[in-house]
């Protein structure tokens, strides 16, 4: 039996746990928040629907229920912190209630949690969250499993350095930069400590190339995407292209580059930003105050956005996978991204997305110059995209992550 853990629990995690479940595989899944749709505080917030939204996502199947514990307080804390503007206590790694401390405190709550006395074989965490638990399962005797759904520290490093290089007036946006080296130390001891690697993407495995002390084995599993869309119909061509972009706004997602590139070809698209911005600066108000920019959505609101859009542009320096790449195919959006995220897996170059080298502001304007003007080729690659799609299904990442699971028991049961 697998104890499975996330603070936040995303998408992905909540399909481990739903594949671990299905196996009769997993013993608990613990996170921080479970907030239950329906009950009365639920339906108190309607007038708040912004602070309803966000808690929505932190809602679970019921088919997870009976797995569920939550070690929610401090992540409350940070939430509380959040909508009153209380900015050091949320503070990067340094913040009582920062994102880092959230981590680290459900970390230590899951080392406590072993023992010698529990039905538990193996736990299941992932980068920044799992080396208390690690620690204390390898005095017991139990097998790691280690997800790393981002890129190795060191490449993220190199890049975004050169990035501020590049583009100082960037800077601010570059988070990786300013990671502790006991952060960034707990990280690699992570690596060191698993008995199996699950990572999202090709470019994320080469990544861990450069890690020391690394001796699991790595399996890719790339994610799923989303229920398919409606499928496309012919462009009015008499519109402009409609563009997307889904991300924090920081230049690790390449973002001054897609802006250039948008800039140049002026009124032959419509551009639309989904994400929050990670500075006070950078993008200014002034230049997003000239596209439709919208700092977050839910999910299910995200996708029908999706559906409205032609494109999604994602050109990431880096990209442990990029979920929006499969969600918008599964849309029918035509993708461009980089080789640097999970676009090699998913996408077959001009046929349904393209693939266009890092910090290149004229090879995106020239993927959208060809779209916006041939629209009969838009239509061919967007209904190929959502083909692809089709493939890319959630019930296949979790046939892939049991057996990496069996994978790792059956080690163990071996003499």
């Amino acid at each position: 039996m697998i104890l499975l853990s996330h603070p936040t629990a995303n998408q992905n995690v909540r399909q481990t746990a739903l594949a671990l479940a299905e196996a009769s595989m997993l013993a608990e899944f613990w996170t921080c928040l479970n907030w239950r749709q329906g009950t009365l505080l639920d339906r108190s917030l309607g007038a708040v629907g912004r602070i309803r939204s966000e808690l929505r996502r932190r809602s679970f199947p019921p088919e997870l229920a009976p797995y569920l514990r939550t070690f929610a307080w401090r992540e409350w804390g940070r939430q509380l912190a959040g909508q009153l503007g209380w900015k050091r206590l949320t503070k990067y790694e340094s913040g009582f209630f920062s994102v880092d401390a959230v981590y680290l405190s459900l970390d230590r709550r899951l080392a406590r949690r072993l023992t010698n006395s529990s039905n538990i074989s193996a736990v299941y965490a992932y980068d920044a969250g799992a080396l208390e638990t690690f620690r204390r399962a390898k005095r017991l005797g139990l097998k790691c499993i280690y997800e790393h759904p981002i890129i190795y520290w060191r490449k993220v490093r190199e890049l975004q350095r050169e990035e501020a290089e590049l583009h100082p007036e960037w800077a601010p946006t570059l988070g990786a930069l300013s990671d502790s080296e006991d952060k960034l130390a707990r990280k690699d001891e992570e690596l060191s400590l698993a008995d199996l690697i699950v990572t999202a993407s090709s470019f994320s495995k080469e990544s861990l190339a450069a890690a020391p002390g690394v001796h699991a084995p790595v399996r890719v599993i790339p994610y799923g995407a989303a229920l398919l869309g409606q499928k496309r119909v012919p462009n009015d061509i008499s519109r402009p292209l409609r563009v997307l972009f889904v991300g924090a706004l920081t230049q690790a997602k390449g973002l001054s580059y897609l802006l250039e590139a948008v800039t140049r070809l002026g009124g032959a698209i419509d551009f639309t930003l989904v994400g929050r911005r990670v500075s006070e600066t950078t993008p200014s108000a002034a230049l997003l105050a000239k596209y439709r920019w919208i700092p977050s959505l839910p999910h299910e609101e995200l996708l029908r956005e999706m559906s409205h859009h032609d494109v999604l542009v994602l050109p990431s320096l880096h990209e442990g996978f990029g979920l929006v790449l499969s969600e918008a195919m599964s849309q029918g959006l035509v993708v461009i991204t980089t080789p640097q995220t999970g676009g090699p897996d998913l996408i077959a170059d001009g046929a349904d997305g393209f693939l266009v080298p890092i910090r290149s502001a004229d090879a995106i304007e020239e993927r959208l110059a060809l779209l916006a003007r041939d629209r009969e080729r838009l239509l061919a690659m967007q209904t190929a995209a959502q083909d692809k799609a089709a493939s890319l299904t959630w019930g296949n990442y979790r046939r892939a992550i049991v057996r990496v699971a069996r994978e790792v028991m059956k080690t163990e049961e071996t003499p």
